[in-house]
């Protein structure tokens, strides 16, 4: 069976998805590359948009593809309590007919909420996933510790994996890949390189060879996303070689 390849719609850029009409509006080039599905972004919902998810749900399914759902928030508030915010998202997920609901981890702390964690699960029939973000919350250490507390638990939650973001971070991907590898359950693929004080996302097959390397140490069977920059006067020339370049490594 191959591999899914989903395109993050953050990809194209935030200004240029506006340009075009919003993130309906990449779904072609999205389709017309050969990938399978789309990750739509919360951050780039309008309003109008956010209360007729169902209608963005019909058109990904029109041009056969599948949905994934990506909102900019932790699960963990700052005072280690989970986000009330939760089960909205997941409803939101729900109404996208989306595969997964993907958040950061935020602020980990205890595991005394859990039980509330697995019945908002439970309910929405929906997967999550937890992203390794650039902010400390997102370092190996709290990521590896949360994961335990799931396994230890039966949690049914599995990890994106974000190739670039451990370098924000100061950890070392291949290091995360070791440790975290065996319950990642969807890959953000971008290269990370140096730029000023910090770093940006280029394209896996544009920076050091231990990109590539690092992908080959992480499930061969879970969906990877692309969310390096995809620029260019023609995307639908710019995308199709990276889904294929995915597909295959």
């Amino acid at each position: 069976m191959k591999r899914k390849i989903m395109v993050v719609t953050a990809a194209y850029g935030y200004d240029q998805v506006r340009a075009a009409g919003g993130q309906t509006a990449m779904l072609p080039i999205i389709a017309e590359a050969g990938a399978d599905g789309v990750e739509i972004r919360r951050e780039l919902l309008t309003d109008a948009e956010l209360k007729t998810l169902s209608i963005m749900a019909s058109a990904i399914e029109l041009f056969g593809l599948l949905a994934c759902y990506s909102a900019p928030e932790p699960l963990f508030l700052e005072d280690g309590n989970l986000n009330p915010r939760l089960p909205q998202l997941l409803e939101e997920a729900q109404a996208l007919q989306a595969l997964w609901l993907k958040v950061s981890l935020g602020h980990f702390s205890h595991t005394e909420q859990f039980d509330d964690l697995r019945e908002w699960l439970d309910n929405s029939g929906m997967e999550l996933v937890v992203e390794n973000d650039q902010t400390a919350c997102g370092r190996l250490q709290p990521m590896q510790r949360f994961n335990e507390a799931c396994q230890t638990q039966n949690l049914p939650i599995s990890l994106t994996f974000d190739m670039g973001n451990w370098l924000w971070v100061g950890d070392s991907p291949e290091q995360a890949a070791q440790n975290l590898a065996p319950t990642v359950g969807y890959i953000h693929v971008k290269a990370a390189v140096t730029h000023r004080d910090s770093y940006r996302a280029v394209p896996p097959d544009e920076a050091d060879s231990r990109w590539l390397a690092l992908l080959k140490t992480l499930p061969n069977d879970v969906p990877r996303g692309i969310e390096f920059p995809l620029e260019g006067q023609d995307l639908t020339a710019v995308t199709p070689p990276y889904v294929e370049l995915l597909r295959k490594e």
